[in-house]
């Protein structure tokens, strides 16, 4: 039977809830997820909880408040410029609080996206933490192959 190593590559389901314990993904009801570690797909915690384990196991990770996804950090809360979005992307564009905007990277080959908090006159707050960010999150996991 095969273990988990550093490197290895897996086949399995697995399922991520929040702290609501509420679905994030679930693959329990699809086709299993294939991955290798060590190459960013799963966080570093969550990836460090299924070394060792064997191949055929189940089992359920609690992770801690930022754990998984790391602490909420105050200073991805950023105000941008009404004018700076009107620049980027749709001038007659409305926005709402909860909405998610995708802003290009510097370099324009990527993008990351940020969440509407607030509304200014001419200015809209963004978080830019993960959702997750300081909240405890359930890994279930079940591996059905392990290479």
């Amino acid at each position: 039977m095969n273990r988990v190593q550093p490197g290895s590559f897996l086949t399995l389901h697995y399922r991520l809830a929040g702290p609501d314990g509420a679905d994030i993904i679930n693959t329990f009801a699809e086709q299993p997820a294939t991955l290798s570690l060590g190459t960013g797909e799963l966080a570093p915690a969550m990836e460090s909880r299924l070394l060792g384990l064997d191949e055929g196991a189940r089992t359920v990770f609690e992770l801690a408040p930022g754990e998984a996804f790391g602490e909420r950090n105050p200073e991805l809360l950023q105000r941008v410029k009404r004018g700076l979005l009107d620049e980027l992307g749709d001038p007659d564009e409305t926005y709402h609080v909860g909405d998610v905007v995708q802003f290009p990277t510097p370099d324009g080959q990527g993008a990351y996206a940020g969440v509407v908090r607030e509304l200014g006159d001419d200015w809209l707050l963004f978080d830019f933490n993960h959702p997750l960010a300081g909240q405890p999150v359930t890994f279930e996991v079940q591996l059905i192959g392990v290479l």
